[in-house]
């Protein structure tokens, strides 16, 4: 477990490596009692440690109060992989590109074959050719998850420098930022080197069968290969081997520092980050992860991302006003059901910042 209080953005980035708690700062207040520097921050970890003993494989954690400077931190200075919550950055690099004069808000993309790939939203759907501005790309992007949609904005200004913009975003140690047909390509690639040679169309059937075993055979048929020569033999196995990669991570600490910047306006213009604020649903509640255990009095945007085995839920409790009473959350899962299980650990981490962070705060 780790705890730590800080009082500054440095010093925050410093505390914020594993320390084990003292029996002492386990017992910094009374149960219920918030008012203490620093009594929210033990009683998270507690709660915490419960969370993470009831919950398979292993959790993260990065909460910070931009009132008081204070932190907790459990695993957050290790990478992890960020599955669709990696799209926020992606919007901020494109924003960062419109208020550069290289894109348009209006600016029109047409949908091409080499845009589309599977997982939520329509746009995959849509014949080719069909067009899309860029505003309306970030809102599917971000509030639908849209993978096909986060691809074309990606193209838009060119997908490396997008993606170089994303990572420098999540700061020193984050991994490349790839496109979201890479990670298809990259997962089936450990199956066979021929899988880069799928095309897009192939990608979307292939996804159209249930995770597992069928997937598998799936994958096989399009490759025209035996499922014998199959160079791995399960998708547990292929995944496994596609996180070691490194792409598509950043720590806790790096995106809490995302969050914290984007809500204090340091990386887009004022019209922008209401715009993100309204795409990362400021105005909805949706009783989903995190949300499900936060008082539905407070404002909350977020951005959740889910892939096989991995699970994250990113967000800024009460941004509003600059940020000035804003709590910063960045929690992700690995090994466990990405769904469910993930799904109970993030709303019972809600409600543990609902009892702790947000009580003390008032």
């Amino acid at each position: 477990m780790t705890i730590c209080a800080a009082t500054s953005p440095d010093a925050a980035q410093a505390q914020a490596k594993p320390q084990p708690a003292t029996p002492a700062a386990q017992k910094a207040a009374p149960a219920g009692d918030m008012g203490a520097p620093g009594a929210w921050v033990a009683a998270l970890g507690q709660q915490v440690q419960r969370i993470e003993r009831d919950t398979p494989g292993q959790l993260g954690v990065y909460i910070k109060r931009l009132d008081t400077g204070e932190v907790f931190a459990h695993q957050a200075d290790r990478p992890w992989y960020l599955a669709s919550s990696a799209k926020l950055p992606i919007a901020i690099a494109v924003l960062q590109s419109v208020e550069q004069g290289r894109l348009r808000m209006d600016q029109e993309l047409a949908l091409q074959e080499s845009d589309k790939v599977d997982g939520s939203g329509g746009v995959v759907w849509q014949e080719n050719g069909t067009r899309h501005d860029v505003k309306d790309l970030l809102r599917r992007m971000l509030m639908e998850s849209d993978n096909t949609a986060a691809n074309m904005l990606m193209r838009s200004a060119g997908p490396d420098a997008i993606a170089q913009r994303a990572r420098t975003l999540l700061g020193a140690g984050a991994g490349r930022i790839t496109d979201f047909s890479a990670v298809r390509y990259g997962v089936y690639s450990e199956f066979s080197p021929q899988a880069r040679q799928l095309t897009h169309t192939d990608l979307v059937r292939i996804a159209g069968a249930p995770m597992g075993p069928r997937r598998v055979q799936a994958l096989a048929r399009a490759l025209d290969v035996p499922q014998a020569q199959l160079q791995v033999k399960t998708m547990d196995e292929a995944y496994a081997r596609f996180y070691r990669s490194g792409d598509n991570t950043a720590t806790l600490v790096a995106y809490g520092g995302l969050l914290e910047s984007l809500v204090r306006g340091k990386l887009v213009n004022a019209e922008h980050q209401q715009l993100l604020y309204k795409d990362l649903k400021f105005d909805t509640y949706d009783a989903y992860r995190l949300e499900a255990g936060l008082p539905r009095t407070v404002r909350f945007i977020h951005k959740t991302g889910t892939q096989h085995q991995r699970a994250c839920h990113m967000g800024v409790i009460d941004p509003q006003d600059g940020g000035q009473r804003a709590i910063v959350v960045a929690t992700c899962a690995e090994g466990l059901d990405e769904q469910k299980q993930a799904g109970r650990a993030f709303e019972a981490l809600g409600r543990a910042i609902t009892q702790t962070a947000i009580k003390a705060r008032g």
